[in-house]
């Protein structure tokens, strides 16, 4: 009887433990053909190559030689694909976008990407002036009326000949204009001779490659998603911090996001804002240089505006763009008002707080606090904004550079 309860025992753990591991890899397999469909871009952007829609630097070598593959994949989103990537035996991240980008979500799902209407402009017959022409009004519709624009649109004719001879092909033209309609893409563009925004390696259709950053997020170490499901998160967070580097270098990543905050706040082509400052879209390089990761939710304000200004609201939780991008609501109207709550500032120190205390040299960490706080309680309404953005702003850099100029780690 013993014997006999010892093996019913004994077949029921292993048909149990059959059981759980079937449906992990059930369900594991699952979530990666609903995420990763590169399979699906490629095809979809290779057929409108080899018929001569589009074209392209990276076109040939992902449809014909294919040196260009995807490798991992990083998608969050079945309709934002995102792939680590090599190119000629350059790494690279792969992006191609499974949706129409024509406008910007506020939560709800956008329509799947429409062949019918993919690359239908500009038209054949449409001359490089015209074109130029539909790219100011383009940038005119999402950066308000710059006085500089039409050195953007010879910029971006200048990326768009991506065989650089000298002329725009209809074929290249199609990729552009759909490319311009991302906010990650034409950022790229604006600030590509910058330091912590990732260089543009090529583009085909809709697809495009940027640089790889090698650490791909201020916090933690990656484990897989089946461990993470039974990990508390508060136990999650004190993991995160135990796995970061050394503060003098955790300053001179900081350091390189409040530049780049500078970047994005009133630039050459107006303002942008950073509608989620989470880690995850954070990265730094083997020198502990800020890279970003993920810019495809930092959109222009004027095209946000435009955007929120009339939609209906009950509260305040209407008003929201991403995670970090709030307006009000009017009681009044119902309707959302045009004017975001905080500058990006007080967004990336909100997310430098913890990660810059932990560890703080004790003769600064007094300051550091103090200057954090008044960070993060910076309003866009407030009088003199800019003035006290630029001053908070200089004041933590001086701060964290002075403590660290002279470290190994810097």
């Amino acid at each position: 009887a013993r014997f006999s309860y010892v093996r019913m025992k004994y077949l029921f753990f292993s048909w149990l433990a059959v059981f759980v591991g079937s449906w992990i890899i059930y369900v594991q397999y699952s979530t990666y053909t609903e995420l990763c469909r590169g399979k699906d871009c490629k095809k979809i952007i290779c057929d409108k190559y080899k018929t001569g829609v589009i074209d392209g630097p990276a076109c040939n070598s992902l449809c014909v030689t294919e040196t260009l593959y995807f490798g991992k994949c990083l998608s969050t989103k079945p309709n934002n694909q995102m792939y680590l990537g090599i190119w000629d035996n350059l790494p690279g991240v792969v992006k191609c976008q499974m949706e129409q980008a024509l406008h910007l979500d506020f939560g709800t799902e956008l329509e799947p990407r429409k062949e019918i209407a993919l690359f239908d402009k500009p038209t054949r017959g449409t001359t490089v002036q015209k074109f130029k022409e539909m790219v100011y009004s383009l940038f005119k519709a999402k950066l308000g009326d710059q006085g500089n624009l039409s050195e953007l649109v010879n910029l971006i004719l200048t990326v768009a000949d991506g065989d650089k001879d000298g002329q725009v092909s209809l074929g290249e033209a199609k990729s552009a204009w759909a490319l311009l309609q991302l906010n990650e893409f034409l950022l790229m563009v604006i600030l590509q001779d910058k330091e912590h925004t990732p260089k543009l390696m090529g583009f085909c259709g809709d697809l495009y490659v940027m640089e790889s950053v090698e650490y791909t997020s201020l916090y933690g170490i990656s484990l897989p998603w089946v461990i993470e499901l039974f990990i508390p998160s508060g136990f999650r967070r004190s993991m995160d911090q135990l796995f970061t580097p050394s503060w003098p270098r955790k300053a001179k990543i900081a350091i390189g996001l409040l530049e780049f905050v500078e970047d994005v706040f009133h630039g050459p082509y107006g303002n942008f804002l950073m509608c989620d400052t989470s880690a995850k879209n954070l990265g730094y390089n083997d020198k502990y240089d800020l890279k970003m990761v993920d810019m495809r939710k930092i959109v222009p304000e004027t095209n946000l505006k435009e955007l929120i200004k009339d939609r209906h609201c009950e509260s305040d939780l209407d008003c929201v763009y991403g995670t970090d991008c709030r307006t009000s609501c009017d009681q009044s109207t119902m309707k959302c008002t045009s004017e975001v709550i905080q500058p990006n500032l007080a967004k990336a120190c909100q997310l430098l707080k913890d990660y810059l205390l932990r560890g703080a040299p004790s003769e600064i960490r007094e300051e550091l606090e103090k200057q954090l706080y008044s960070c993060i309680a910076l309003k866009v309404t407030a009088n003199q904004m800019e003035m006290e953005h630029s001053l908070i702003l200089n004041n933590l850099k001086t701060l964290l550079w002075k403590k660290i100029s002279y470290t190994n780690d810097s």
